[in-house]
């Protein structure tokens, strides 16, 4: 099979699903131009700003375009690309697109507040912490293993790190100048991609690295400690300042590193290596249902929904641009995961050595993605090295906006449970972007974050699950059609939690009593709350149709 045919099939898939399917589910969620939104509502100047669609469609797109859609799939052809192909492009379309839509609009509809919040108004009081439960363990997850992985990739391509630090300090610059001095965004940011591409030749020779000074077994626990430390001030300042900037540069480097593997894959146009479905070895769990959460983020995920509720929200000028954001920037995340899928299946030399066994095939998957990647570039005629320092920085520009939206939305949500349980002290900006970064990094001085990584599929699509419970609630007690939620909210609970029951035998046969511990935790979170979701869809409630709080 030829890959380029692969590509133009998924590519034509996810152009029909916003063409056809999209409208659908706008009409069903009843949007209005002239319905008001909450970044004019309750405009601060730092969480609640209104925001031109093409900026915002490049923050959210790059806050939720992470490593994961690129390591799921890189996982998940150890059974074979056409499973992964087909979970990509159908899950993209019919679940996760409309996930990230819908909760979007439904943060909008209630003042741009989180889903753990609103989940008390519309399932009950009860729901509220228990939701937001699921959501701080998710996103611990998600701050620690982004952090650690981009530290790694620090160490094993160190011409990546003067280019990525390098976009820091020209995106709180370009901030400056567009949002204090009113230029307008575009040209600096073009500017500065160009200034990053020249950065990435420069990084290539002169390659970086902080083991001479902290010895070669404290660089990885140094490089997280200076992650998060930058984190943790992105988190607390106003988001013109630096979050929108780099993510809107990131944007442009991501659209442009896509768009430069897509024309390679059609010019090089190599055949597919990987079978289309293939015996597992012997470590690896089952096909069904592991491959859902394996791809997780490539498909559908419940990351996306707290980046919609937790800063995109807070950020539409128009209601409209809801679909585009919501369900477009998921499409693109859908590209990244097929692209990823198609690099490991067509652009690697060997592709029975990479996938020998599940280990190799988990802890090897960014390397293989890398390594396949840069074989597509090198058909436009790009040195080999400098291919791989271009992947290797477009990685980690998908890793680290998200680990910067992942600390805000932490601060939310610690916020949120400080309020709720009476902590006032949580709720201060910069306390709880300490505590939000303060966990993650205990986790990865004790080694923790590599052990806990297995439950993350399982957690994202759980979440992705109990928020759709949330939306469906919601639409039902609101009058709307429900049935385009509802179907992707019982599949994903559905295969989720059989994954995640599946990993709880597993925990406990191998004495991994910690993971056991919290895995068990979280499918009890779930069952509580599917149950809290199902009373109150029959609750003799309704709510008014349109309008923020409806």
């Amino acid at each position: 099979m030829n890959a380029a045919w692969v590509c133009l099939w998924g590519l034509g898939a996810f152009a029909l699903g916003y063409r056809f399917y999209s409208p659908r589910v706008a009409a069903a969620l009843q949007l209005r131009a002239d319905e008001p939104v909450p970044a004019r509502t309750h405009e601060d100047g730092i969480d609640y700003v209104p925001t031109r669609r093409a900026v915002l469609f490049g923050h959210h797109y790059a806050s939720i375009a992470g490593a994961a859609p690129i390591i799921g799939p890189a996982i998940a052809v150890l059974w074979g690309w056409l499973p992964a192909f087909v979970w990509i492009v159908v899950g993209s379309v019919f679940l996760g697109a409309v996930h990230d839509f819908a909760v979007l609009v439904l943060s909008m509809r209630h003042g741009g507040k989180s889903v753990g919040r609103i989940s008390a108004q519309v399932l009950s009081p009860r729901a509220r912490p228990l939701l937001l439960l699921v959501i701080f363990f998710l996103v611990t997850l998600v701050i620690a293993v982004f952090a650690s992985a981009i530290a790694s990739l620090f160490i094993s391509t160190p011409g990546s790190v003067l280019p990525v630090n390098f976009q820091i300090f020209v995106a709180v610059l370009i901030g400056w100048l567009c949002y204090r001095r009113k230029w307008r965004l575009l040209g600096p940011s073009v500017i500065a991609l160009l200034a990053l591409y020249g950065m990435m030749l420069l990084g290539e020779r002169v390659p970086l690295s902080l083991a001479p000074w902290v010895g070669a077994e404290h660089e990885h626990l140094v490089w997280v400690a200076l992650l998060l430390v930058y984190s943790f001030v992105a988190s607390v300042l106003p988001v013109w300042v630096l979050l929108q900037p780099r993510d809107y540069i990131n944007s442009h480097q991501l659209f442009v590193g896509l768009a430069g593997l897509i024309v390679g894959i059609l010019v090089a146009r190599p055949v597919i290596t990987a079978p289309a479905l293939a015996t597992p070895p012997a470590d690896a769990p089952s096909l069904l249902p592991f491959l859902f959460v394996t791809v997780a983020c490539g498909a559908i995920s419940g990351f996306h929904g707290l980046v919609a509720s937790g800063t995109t929200s807070k950020q539409l000028a128009r209601a409209p641009d809801a679909r585009p954001v919501g369900y477009g920037a998921m499409l693109g995340e859908g590209v990244v995961a097929l692209v990823a899928t198609l690099a490991v299946s067509a652009g690697l030399a060997d592709w029975a050595t990479h996938y020998h066994s599940y280990a190799a095939a988990a802890g090897g998957g960014v390397e293989a993605f890398v390594e396949g990647s840069a074989t597509f570039l090198g058909a436009l005629g790009l040195p080999s090295g400098m291919s791989r320092v271009l992947v290797a920085v477009m990685v980690i520009s998908f890793a680290a906006t998200s680990l910067d939206t992942g600390v805000r939305i932490q601060r939310y949500i610690l916020a949120e449970l400080g309020e709720h349980y009476e902590l006032p002290w949580l709720t201060r900006r910069y306390v709880a972007g300490f505590v939000a970064v303060a966990i993650p990094f205990a986790l990865c001085v004790t080694g923790t974050e590599g052990a806990l990584w297995p439950l993350f599929g399982a957690t994202n699509q759980i979440l992705a699950g109990l928020s759709l419970v949330v939306v469906t609630v919601w639409l039902k007690q609101s009058g709307r059609a429900w049935l385009y939620t509802g179907f992707p909210m019982a599949f994903v609970l559905l295969v989720a939690g059989i994954s995640l029951f599946g990993n709880l035998a597993t925990y406990w046969a191998n004495g991994e009593y910690l993971l056991f511990g919290v895995g068990g935790l979280i499918l009890v979170l779930e069952i509580w709350i599917v149950l809290e979701g199902y009373h109150a869809a029959f609750r003799t409630k309704t709510l008014p149709v349109g309008g923020v709080g409806s």
